[in-house]
């Protein structure tokens, strides 16, 4: 993984499809304990949003590997008083090893990236989430054994982990299948990547029928219908996305090995259904574990180990 050592994760797009298996499977050995490896380093985390498992499984993974955390609070430090995204990085650069940053913007994630040497790491914007699709596609080849031919359909808002689930299913070979009401479709550019990226081997699918995405796949995945920063128009979403609910005759609509994603908070009974979420065929749990698996190959094959 040396061919990573020191570079920025900034989009599943920084990647090519070679790294990100090789990724894949270095958090299964993790995980598994086939290897033990150590990176004695110091991780900052600069979030600007709400974070629970981001914030955790990045602390928990750098802590296993046996280096160090420090939580950047913007309200504890001069970010919050105006200090700017430049001058920051360049003083974080002569204290951190790597920084793994959650804002909103894309943009100021690549002039952050721009002005630090340290390698930077995308834990959330609202264009992308990387690091929820590393966990994703670590559970879907723990269930089935395989990556390529799997076919993942998405339901609800074209956000960023619709996004990044284009790019990161299509480098794969996942038939990736995104349903979504007509306003809310996920970005273009990105949609366009992922059918280049696929070149005809697999599916990539943006669709506003739900009956379409859901006909023989394997795995059902959704999201909150109203992201962080949305939640003043939450329910007037509720009707235009309810045809996308993940429920039972949803579930019954898919292949029969289906398994079903989230990637949490789940506001349960809106885009999925209590039942489905807490039934036999739900990996959210062990999806939410593999955070930390993921995030922890991912420092590894960045930073090195000792």
């Amino acid at each position: 993984m040396d061919k990573l050592k020191g570079r920025d994760l900034l989009s599943l797009a920084n990647l090519n499809s070679e790294e990100l298996k090789e990724i894949l499977q270095l958090a299964a050995q993790l995980k598994s304990g086939e290897i033990n490896l150590k990176c004695n380093k110091v991780l900052g985390l600069l979030f600007s949003k709400a974070s629970t498992r981001t914030r955790v499984s990045f602390t928990v993974a750098m802590y296993q590997l046996g280096g160090q955390v420090i939580d950047l609070n913007p309200n504890v430090t001069q970010v919050s008083r105006g200090e700017s995204l430049e001058d920051t990085a360049r003083v974080l650069d002569g204290y951190l090893d790597i920084l793994a940053i959650r804002t909103f913007e894309q943009k100021d994630l690549e002039s952050f990236a721009n002005y630090a040497k340290i390698p930077v790491i995308n834990a959330l914007t609202d264009r992308e989430h990387p690091c929820q699709i590393l966990a994703d596609l670590l559970t879907v080849q723990e269930n089935f054994g395989k990556l390529d031919g799997i076919t993942l359909s998405y339901f609800g808002d074209g956000n960023n982990v619709a996004n990044s689930l284009l790019l990161g299913c299509a480098m794969v070979g996942i038939n990736v299948r995104i349903a979504t009401p007509e306003n809310y479709l996920p970005n273009k550019e990105i949609v366009e990547q992922a059918k280049t990226i696929a070149n005809g081997k697999s599916e990539v699918l943006v669709t506003q029928d739900p009956q379409v995405a859901v006909k023989d796949s394997q795995v059902l995945y959704t999201d909150v219908w109203a992201s962080m920063g949305q939640e003043q128009e939450a329910n007037n979403r509720i009707p235009i996305f309810q045809p996308y609910q993940v429920n039972e005759k949803l579930v019954e609509s898919a292949a029969d090995d289906v398994i079903i994603l989230h990637c949490l908070p789940a506001h349960r009974d809106e885009e999925i259904t209590d039942a489905v979420i807490e039934g036999k065929k739900s990996l959210v749990w062990e999806q939410a574990e593999n955070r930390m698996h993921a995030q922890k190959a991912l420092l590894i094959s960045i930073l090195g180990s000792d």
